[in-house]
């Protein structure tokens, strides 16, 4: 089933028919090649591109008795041409057809996701300057830890999309490969100099050595980066999800007008798109694993990847897909709470300032070992009685006796974790920190 926010270009993709189409692309490059080279006659090759014709009913039908996709397709093609149709598929493996047509269609496939990352990207930055100094604790091991911004995390989801864009490149450049060298290799029918002048006409690199097949690094390096494209999804929208606790509440994913988040209880407004996100990452885990197995093949082919590869490629691209157009939607329309934010902050009452605290009391002249004891002495009472932490400093003549009224301000003054922001944005959207326009 294709996922609902997928594209319908990715479908196109992975149709049979397009799969179908691709196939004979490869086999008409091949014919167009051969024939300038002399060996199809010209006639042959006239007839075969105006009459070349496939048919996916045919083409399963025949499979049901000769039992091999290709062959069943080539005679379905031969048949819509006529006599001339011996000259299909001339030279050529079943291999060279499904490797080469394969590498064109992920290639395509990429291009797409590249697309989609791309689009995130734009949301997330956008969401980034409009948040860039809307103050919100910062948590470690899911504990408040000290204050930051919504905008620095949301910078830093940007900024590894585009670690996921450059890798996404990479697996394309290095998936953009064809082959037509035959049974095990060794271009035994056809010269090197057809493989290069196909794969040149097809937008493809021939691969530089092959056995019966591509070898399946190239597409286990597409899968496992798919898988961690969808890794940086997840953890964007297991970080919403966290946010969206009841208890927390500082963010919300976009809830519709009409939308129900449960059939027993009415209240609920979950996080469900970002749930989603999260179990599909799962899924292109798997698959990717599945990739890497498919590595390993008996001398110079079996086709233990083949009945693997017809699932788990398809299904991942057309899942990162739905997972990166949702995640967009997501992001575009997520409610920030900016006053929760605060207010969650605030909660503890100031004991998120213990660092500066720790670092001025050491500054002034008190051993940091004393310093330590005095400061977590107050923040675990503090944590007790849910009492107010600098009050409670503040009341404390060892820390008088360093510190000031004006001290202890400077000391618990939020702007003073944020002073280096626009620093940061600089450092990670560039020197103009990269505004969305």
């Amino acid at each position: 089933m294709i996922p609902r926010y997928s594209r319908p270009e990715m479908a196109r993709i992975w149709s049979e028919e397009n799969k179908f189409a691709t196939w004979l692309r490869v086999e008409l490059a091949a014919t167009e090649v051969l024939a300038e080279r002399g060996v199809v006659p010209k006639e042959a090759l006239e007839a075969i591109r105006t009459r070349a014709r496939f048919d996916v009913a045919r083409i399963d039908a025949i499979e049901q008795e000769v039992q091999h996709d290709v062959i069943a397709f080539v005679s379905d093609v031969a048949e819509s041409v006529g006599p001339e149709g011996r000259w299909l598929h001339w030279g050529l493996t079943s291999s060279d057809v499904v490797d080469t047509a394969l590498a064109l269609l992920m290639k395509e496939a990429c291009g797409l996701i590249l697309e989609d990352v791309r689009a995130l990207a734009d949301a997330v930055r956008k969401r980034a300057h409009e948040h860039k100094t809307t103050p919100m604790i910062g948590r470690t091991h899911g504990v408040h830890a000290e204050p930051m911004t919504f905008g620095l995390k949301l910078a830093l989801w940007w900024a590894e999309l585009q670690r996921d864009l450059t890798r996404l490149e990479r697996a394309r450049d290095t998936i953009s490969v064809g082959k037509l060298s035959g049974a095990v290799g060794t271009f035994s029918h056809l010269p090197p100099a057809v493989e290069e002048e196909v794969c040149r006409r097809l937008g493809l690199r021939p691969a530089p050595v092959a056995s019966q097949v591509l070898q399946r690094d190239r597409h286990a390096e597409v899968m496992a980066t798919l898988a961690l494209t969808g890794a940086s999804l997840e953890k964007f929208a297991t970080e919403i999800r966290a946010l969206q606790k009841t208890e927390v509440r500082e963010v919300e994913e976009p809830f519709a007008q009409g939308q129900k988040g449960s059939s027993a209880m009415p209240h609920k407004r979950n996080p469900v798109g970002a749930e989603q996100v999260t179990g599909l990452a799962r899924l292109l885990r798997g698959n990717a694993v599945a990739a890497l197995e498919n590595v390993a093949l008996w001398h110079e082919r079996d086709i233990s990847h083949s009945s693997v590869e017809r699932v788990i490629i398809p299904d991942s691209f057309l899942a990162l897909d739905h997972m990166l157009r949702r995640m967009t939607k997501i992001v575009g329309g997520l409610s920030v709470h900016a006053d929760r934010m605060r207010r969650n902050l605030d909660s503890t009452r100031g004991l998120v300032f213990s660092g500066p605290l720790l670092l001025e009391l050491t500054a002034r002249g008190m051993r940091r070992e004393d310093a330590y004891r005095v400061v977590q002495e107050h923040a675990m009472e503090a944590w007790k009685t849910e009492g107010d932490f600098r009050a409670r400093v503040a009341a404390d003549p060892a820390v008088r006796a360093v510190l000031t009224e004006n001290d202890l301000d400077e000391v618990f003054r939020l702007e003073r974790y944020l002073g280096h922001v626009d620093a940061i944005f600089a450092r990670v959207f560039g020197a103009d920190g990269g505004a969305a326009s």
